[in-house]
């Protein structure tokens, strides 16, 4: 799946994301925080690499619970998942590096 510009505003459930089969990029923001607009280039070019991966774009904040069950605290807070379960996260990365490390890991590359 290729890069996903826009923040979902109705998140899936935790069940929902659990259950989905193979790599899945979850990425956690809003479109208004700098550090997210930031990091969107880096992100963008990591996934080229990368287009096995589902790219899930969910907006986070106050009385957003999905967010809260990856415990995420700060944006962009990016988390790798193979079949449902957590093997990388990245936060606040600042350059493509940052992220091509974590998914190149995941994939077993």
């Amino acid at each position: 799946m290729t890069y996903n510009p826009t923040y979902a505003v109705d998140a899936p459930d935790r069940t929902e994301i659990d259950a989905l089969p193979g790599l899945v990029l979850l990425e956690f923001g809003v479109g208004w925080c700098p550090h997210c607009q930031g990091a969107q280039p880096a992100i963008e070019a990591a996934l080229r690499d990368h287009p096995e991966l589902h790219h899930v774009k969910i907006e986070d904040g106050p009385g957003r619970p999905l967010g809260r069950t990856f415990r995420v605290k700060l944006w962009p807070t990016l988390i790798v998942l193979r079949d449902g379960r957590e093997v990388a996260r990245v936060v606040r990365p600042t350059a493509v590096g940052d992220l091509r490390e974590a998914l190149s890991a995941a994939s077993g590359g």
